[in-house]
């Protein structure tokens, strides 16, 4: 039998398949390859007996994330509020790094409109060529574009802790009554509130309440190598062929066309500034170094 692993923790493992939840373990033959089932993996299982299921097989991934721990992600919903916290730039454009590079569409958010304003941020990223929400969930602003935008497809909600994710996936589904807790004053963020990844069915997919990325977790744990950087911002592809050099950083070569784009306002500055960040913090990484999931 085929099913869905929609939540995993202490080495048990909740399968859905059909309108039915299945709790499993991992086979033993599983446990010796080190193969080790995520939320969001397809994989083969049986029924042992009335009490008892194990998985057998996991199906080959599209790909994966070690925290949170969720597999075959479509989209990610990057999730940043006017202020308490404040916008983290660079932490979004990190983490939509990190999703271009797994192959995972990232969605901009900017939560609490209600609060204030964000400036230019969302036109930012929208003429980048990402799908950007402004939303509220005191007024509802924008929520229901954001519920269209889950249909058919396997969803993550991340983002620092106390900018919202709870309370979006609340509006967008008030049966669940995820936990949510207010921003700590002295330390200008939320207090983490979710404890493991679990996916829900919404609008004929699955959505996943996640702990918040922190850009810690992603620095250890999803590192990409300087020549595979330039890809995972988007909007420097249509530039990058014309640079004088095919092994252009984008950083301060003469003759680089992302810096000409950059000078005449096609490319914005902001993006392209988080972009050197990224790129000297990971310059001296060696394909070696990486450890592979």
């Amino acid at each position: 039998m085929t099913g869905l692993v929609i939540k995993a923790i202490s080495g048990f493992f909740y399968v859905k398949s059909g309108d039915l939840i299945y709790e499993c373990r991992a086979r033993g033959a599983l446990r010796n390859k080190e193969v080790v089932p995520l939320a969001g993996d397809t994989v083969e299982y049986t029924v042992v007996d009335s009490k008892s299921c194990v998985i057998d097989k996991v199906a080959k991934r599209k790909n994966d994330f070690v925290r949170p721990a969720i597999a075959n992600l479509d989209k990610l919903f990057i999730v940043s509020s006017c202020h308490t916290p404040a916008p983290n730039q660079l932490m979004i454009d990190r983490i939509i790094s990190v999703a271009e590079s797994k192959g995972v569409e990232p969605i901009v958010v900017f939560n609490k409109s209600d609060l204030g304003d964000f400036g230019r941020l969302p036109e930012i990223y929208s003429q980048a060529g990402f799908e950007t929400h402004i939303v509220s969930c005191r007024t509802g602003e924008g929520i229901d574009r954001i519920k269209k935008s889950l249909s058919g497809c396997i969803s993550a909600f991340t983002g620092n802790s106390g900018v919202g994710k709870s309370s979006i996936i609340n509006y967008i589904m008030p049966e669940l009554a995820l936990k949510t807790l207010d921003v700590s004053q002295k330390l200008g963020r939320g207090r983490h509130t979710t404890r493991e990844v679990t996916l829900y069915s919404c609008n004929g997919g699955y959505l996943a309440d996640t702990p918040g990325f922190s850009s810690i977790d992603i620095q250890r744990y999803e590192v990409i190598l300087k020549e595979d950087l330039p890809n995972t911002f988007r909007e420097f592809l249509k530039f990058s062929n014309d640079c004088c050099f095919t092994q252009c950083s984008h950083t301060k070569e003469k003759g680089c066309a992302v810096l000409k784009a950059v000078e005449d306002g096609l490319i914005s500055e902001s993006r392209h500034k988080n972009y050197c960040i990224i790129y000297d913090q990971i310059k001296d990484i060696k394909p070696w170094q990486v450890k592979k999931s």
